[in-house]
């Protein structure tokens, strides 16, 4: 499954988006865009078609069975029929979403996916609930209560999906950006000025890195000014001297993202946490 890194906004900002975001303790957050009413429908004509043309296709080579002479034939062509429409009906849906890590040939075609809501894939258990469902959601004709249950959840969840604990999501592929660099890089010495990892928030960490990938792209006169503004309340927290503000705030987000368990000296530094 690929997941969206980007630059997100703080917390309560406010966006009027489909966009869902999912923190693990390592402070890394991936966003998915859920998907609407509308593209999941297409994504649902497609897989409608080709059931439709399966079961077209078995009632034409079954077709010649009706007419024997003999009525057992007959009836059994119509019993194989039947049991291809309820495979159909109930394991579609199930073989592909357990096989193709929550996808159906629809679901493809519109580049979506079903996950867990914690933004894991999902297991055959989810499948089957949120699929056992699709009956109610169908109620009373034409998936009209699954249309108003997604319409009152921000994630566009119907009955199925609320019970299993699934969202359908938007697979956009994005590059993952390039660790933040510091030049000159830093070193030991000033790296051993923490002594251990400093805890910062997942928004406090956004808004360093977004700062530290705009300073090419800042004058020096704005780059300082900026970075005064922030760094010496980190300063203070963390009893330090800060000196150069902006390379501070690069030495501060370089302790803060490394990985616990690898030395701060190790060639290279750690990657970004995005």
């Amino acid at each position: 499954m690929t997941a969206a890194f980007e630059p997100t906004r703080a917390r309560g900002a406010g966006t009027i988006d489909t966009d869902t975001e999912v923190e693990t303790p390592e402070c890394v957050r991936f966003r998915y865009r859920t998907a609407g009413p509308t593209r999941r429908l297409a994504a649902y004509a497609v897989d409608l078609l080709i059931r439709g043309g399966v079961l077209t296709a078995a009632a034409i080579a079954l077709a010649p069975s009706s007419q024997w002479s003999d009525k057992r034939i007959g009836e059994a062509a119509s019993g194989v029929t039947l049991v291809i429409l309820f495979a159909l009906e109930w394991g579609y849906y199930l073989l592909f979403e357990t096989i193709w890590d929550g996808r159906t040939p629809g679901k493809k075609a519109f580049s979506l996916r079903v996950v867990k809501e914690e933004g894991h894939p999902i297991r055959f258990v989810d499948s089957v609930l949120r699929n056992l469902l699709r009956a109610a959601d169908f109620l009373p004709m034409g998936y009209a209560t699954g249309f108003v249950v997604m319409a009152g959840d921000r994630r566009f969840r119907r009955l199925g999906d609320r019970v299993a604990g699934t969202m359908v999501v938007v697979e956009e592929r994005r590059r993952v950006a390039e660790p933040v660099g510091v030049t000159p890089p830093l070193t030991p010495a000033e790296i051993e000025t923490f002594a251990q990892r400093p805890r910062l928030s997942a928004v406090e960490l956004e808004a360093i890195e977004l700062f530290l990938r705009r300073r090419g792209a800042l004058g020096v006169a704005r780059e300082k000014e900026l970075a005064q503004m922030i760094a010496p309340t980190y300063a203070r927290r963390f009893g330090l001297h800060c000196g150069d503000p902006a390379r501070f705030l690069a030495l501060l987000y370089r302790r803060a993202t490394e990985r616990q368990g690898v030395r701060a000296t190790e060639p290279g530094g750690p990657r970004s946490h995005r």
